[in-house]
């Protein structure tokens, strides 16, 4: 519609009218669209109640019905019934691939997202790279892109040196083989504790990673050790929360590949010495970026020009983008730099897609100090709330267990995708699991209301559109505006927009659902069962590309 009203304004003013400048206005007595004039004015040299006027009378069109000025703004009134027809017909037409398009033609994106350390727990602190990373993947899909989602594990640097030295000090074998994980994080926490006494310990680490880095055979048995357990631990996480990934290549995979990129950096005469170590100058306004500690040690950055210098041979993207906090900003724009001055074009096509914290009580979740919230509890909690939940409101609902799981872990991905993802989060479970609101389960409510009002009409036949009303308008309008949601968000980076867009949706639904009798004479049933059917597929594929799933029955 919105391209329908852009082509009509274009072909009726003398000024160039752009997409972006047709707004949705605030409330509906005021038109489907509304063009303001007031950008308009100075090239005119009118008044912008003039121009609106001016444009208002010239436009005659059939797919309007009605246009009016109105204190400088042009309001424009569709013609209901064929453009119904027309968004049905396309929904139904296309199914669950409506608003898929090419925009991307086929390039490949890669998306380093999740990433956890091994030898810790998977914590809420690690959700949001990996939801935000699978929800972004499925939107570069829809738009025509091959994402390939890279886990790169945090499985080389310091603190194994640190965690090797913790647990020849104070582990054991049995320990760490009846409970890894729960093992190896109390050691972690207590070697930081330690350290704060001794900063000898400190030094010990840093001579430990050391002997990891230099091959040392029983340092690296006890790492291998530590992965695999780790590894294990997390697959259970990713199963709950249906994620997977193209790559697992972690930090240690290229290990042995740092040498010739510093070799490669060295023969391009961007490396220089700093007290021994070797950096990278990447501006004035940015510290140099570390490569080589004076002992001989790498570091991230090291690593992760290694790394995507890898991708770029392996994958040829177009667009390499990675889902890491906020408080990374500067190692990425350092990134971007050294690869710059290494004089690789493509270093413009990295992006970094930052995001804020989740807190508990206003303050920051922390390994170190042992302020964390396990993820696979907090997923658990969540399905057994919600299995509570459907026992009281619906005990002999089929899948029971199923249908938990998909509520419940849906509740947290939801929560947390429904914030513009610079934007810390409280986390509050009880919040994230309520059916009223803008949650998780709220939106899967309605998927499910809805699919029960299909089961009801049972067959119902071609449908013919005679007169829209209010209720029915804004459930079709919201429709219509599916693809341009998923466009904008995947170029945004952004599955916020998608995840706002399907309360949006949701709540025209079940505003249309509360005034209109559905069920009613055939002719009248036909068309309203149809767009409950609509209604279904956007909301399933909305959940979807939110990595959530969308029960039929709760």
């Amino acid at each position: 519609m919105k391209d329908k009203v852009l082509e009509v304004l274009q072909q009726n003013t003398t000024v160039l009218i752009e997409k972006n400048m047709i707004e949705i206005p605030a409330y509906a007595h005021l038109g489907d669209y509304s063009l303001p004039c007031f950008l308009l004015a100075k090239e005119l040299r009118k008044s912008p109640n003039l121009i609106a006027q001016e444009i208002a009378e010239s436009i005659q069109d059939p797919s309007i019905e009605k246009i009016e000025a109105v204190n400088g703004y042009v309001n424009i009134f569709m013609k209901r019934n064929a453009f119904t027809t027309s968004i049905l017909t396309k929904i139904l037409q296309h199914s669950n691939n409506y608003g898929s398009s090419n925009e991307g033609g086929g390039g490949i994106v890669t998306i380093d997202l999740s990433s956890p350390n091994i030898a810790k727990p998977f914590s809420m602190g690690h959700l949001r790279s990996t939801v935000i990373g699978n929800s972004i993947s499925f939107l570069l899909e829809k738009s025509g892109f091959q994402p390939v989602k890279i886990n790169y594990l945090g499985d080389w640097g310091t603190q194994f040196g640190k965690l090797l030295v913790a647990y020849r000090l104070w582990g054991t074998e049995k320990e760490v083989q009846e409970s890894p994980i729960k093992t190896l994080l109390a050691l972690y926490i207590r070697f930081h504790k330690e350290a704060e006494r001794d900063d000898s310990l400190n030094d010990e680490g840093r001579a430990a990673f050391k002997s990891l880095e230099d091959g040392d055979s029983d340092s690296l048995a006890i790492w291998k050790w530590f992965r695999t357990e780790s590894l294990k631990e997390f697959q259970k996480i990713y199963d709950l929360l249906g994620v997977s990934f193209d790559s697992y290549q972690g930090e240690a995979y290229y290990n042995d590949k740092m040498d010739s990129i510093i070799e490669e950096l060295q023969h391009k005469d961007v490396l220089r010495e700093s007290d021994g170590a070797l950096v990278v100058d990447v501006g004035e306004d940015m510290p140099p970026c570390l490569i080589k500690k004076s002992d001989g040690a790498t570091l991230y950055a090291t690593r992760d020009i290694t790394a995507a210098l890898n991708r770029k041979e392996t994958y040829n993207f177009v667009k390499s983008i990675y889902v890491v906090g906020n408080e990374q900003s500067l190692h990425f724009a350092q990134l971007r730099s050294v690869l710059k001055k290494m004089d690789y074009a493509w270093a413009e096509t990295i992006q970094h897609v930052p995001f804020g914290l989740i807190l508990k009580d206003g303050k920051k979740l922390s390994t170190r100090k042992g302020k964390i919230i396990l993820l696979e509890e907090v997923l658990n909690e969540a399905i057994q709330l919600a299995e509570a939940n459907i026992d009281e409101k619906n005990p002999l609902l089929a899948n029971k267990t199923e249908v938990a799981k998909a509520v419940g872990v849906g509740a947290i991905i939801f929560s947390d995708l429904k914030q513009h993802r610079k934007h810390d989060i409280e986390f509050d479970l009880e919040k994230m699991l309520q059916k009223e609101g803008e949650t998780g389960p709220y939106v899967q409510y309605t998927h499910a209301r809805a699919c029960s009002l299909l089961r009801k009409a049972g067959e119902i036949g071609t449908f013919e559109v005679e007169e829209v009303n209010n209720y029915e308008w804004e459930v079709i309008k919201y429709l219509e505006q599916f693809p341009d949601m998923v466009i904008r968000a995947a170029l945004q980076l952004d599955p916020s927009i998608v995840a706002k867009y399907a309360i949006d949706l949701a709540q025209a639904f079940n505003s249309f659902y509360g005034n209109v009798q559905i069920l009613t004479k055939p002719r009248l049933m036909a068309y309203r069962v149809t767009l409950v059917h609509c209604v279904i597929i956007v909301l399933k594929e909305s959940l979807r590309l939110l990595g959530i799933k969308a029960p039929n029955e709760m």
